[in-house]
């Protein structure tokens, strides 16, 4: 079994601290996000990270599954709009000015691996086309590429930045060459027609990725068990 530590790591940025589950004890650092308003443990309890347990037990990976704040942000209904997206800036800010240098710093790199499932494969793609200088492997299983239908019709620079599926249109392709991509969904998958059309958008521009559809299968757990195994394996197996 791989060595699992649980920690907090104070944001100033948040005001909070946010929850992490460590799973290896060395390896190129993999951040992980759970599903929609997901615990921070959610991909271990549905065994996401055991599924590829081979690699963190012989110190390839090391596993940090985040706490997200979407309580706080995309899925507040008592706040508006604008204060929805404006929450998820400072998460985004969090990763980029605070976790994301504290991993470089402990880990000896620059560049790290992002995942996640669904609404964490969302945060997953969002902030690696953000900021792809800062990563080296995207796995994006069953994932979104906008957030429109969180902003009841607002208009501004913050939503457009978050919506990959229009700012990476207009983008320079160079930015992205170097990063590996893989966008995974099935045919029986809520996410497959944004999947299909996000992957059209990275040929239209000649950026090199991975798309996997699979068959007869959901947007589920046994789909995303299933492929993230062959995809990471892959690259690191």
């Amino acid at each position: 079994m791989p060595q699992i530590t649980h920690t907090d790591y104070y944001s100033h940025i948040l005001g909070k601290s946010i929850k992490v589950e460590v799973t290896g004890h060395f390896g190129l650092p993999v951040i992980m996000f759970p599903t929609s308003q997901g615990s921070y443990t959610q991909n271990a309890d549905f065994h996401l990270n055991g599924c590829i347990s081979w690699l963190t037990e012989n110190g390839k990976l090391k596993l940090f599954n985040l706490e997200t704040i979407d309580a706080l942000s995309f899925y507040n209904k008592n706040i508006s709009a604008h204060d929805r997206i404006r929450n998820y800036e400072l998460y985004v800010q969090f990763l980029v000015q605070e976790f994301i240098p504290y991993i470089q710093r402990t880990h000896n790199t620059h560049r790290v691996v992002v995942a996640g499932a669904s609404f964490g494969g969302y945060h997953a793609a969002n902030f690696a086309f953000r900021y792809p200088d800062l990563v080296s492997h995207l796995f994006c299983l069953s994932g979104a590429f906008s957030i429109r239908n969180f902003m009841d019709g607002i208009q501004d620079e913050l939503v457009y930045f978050n919506c990959p599926d229009e700012f990476v249109k207009n983008d320079d392709a160079w930015k992205y060459k170097h990063m590996h991509i893989v966008l995974s969904t099935s045919d029986r998958d809520i996410c497959l027609e944004p999947t299909r059309k996000m992957a059209g958008i990275l040929t239209s521009k000649g950026i090199n990725h991975w798309y996997d559809e699979q068959k007869w299968i959901d947007h589920d757990w046994v789909l995303w068990r299933m492929v993230f195994p062959k995809f990471i394996g892959r690259f690191f197996g």
